[in-house]
């Protein structure tokens, strides 16, 4: 079963275009992250490991519309990392920590169940 999609969208890292083979998809429960033209290479992130959000944005990426969206995160094979050249970094931190909190709500979790 297809989990929706909350929102999609591409790395832009030059003038704010989407010239680069790096995908970004949210769903309900997780995060894809899907890079690579000749070999692909796709990571998962369960949205519950999810524990911190910020945006960065430098001055160019200002100009254009877009910035790097940083995640904490508690996964064993991500750990921390960034959402590269997104347009509206904002916006799309408020949707990861709204669809991070919702998760956790419907299941009832804390972080303490995931610190080590």
């Amino acid at each position: 079963m297809a989990a929706n999609v909350l929102w999609k969208d591409k790395k832009r890292p030059i003038f704010g275009l989407p010239i680069s083979f790096t995908t970004y998809t949210l769903t309900e429960d997780k995060l894809l992250i899907d890079s690579g033209i000749l070999s692909r290479h796709q990571e998962e992130v369960r949205l519950y490991r999810m524990t911190d959000f910020s945006v960065s944005q430098t001055l160019f990426q200002r100009i254009f519309g877009v910035g790097n969206v940083n995640i904490s995160s508690s996964d064993n094979m991500q750990g921390d990392f960034s959402i590269v050249s997104v347009r509206n970094p904002f916006t799309v931190k408020e949707m990861f920590s709204e669809a991070v909190e919702k998760v956790r709500g419907g299941t009832k979790m804390g972080m303490a169940e995931f610190v080590r």
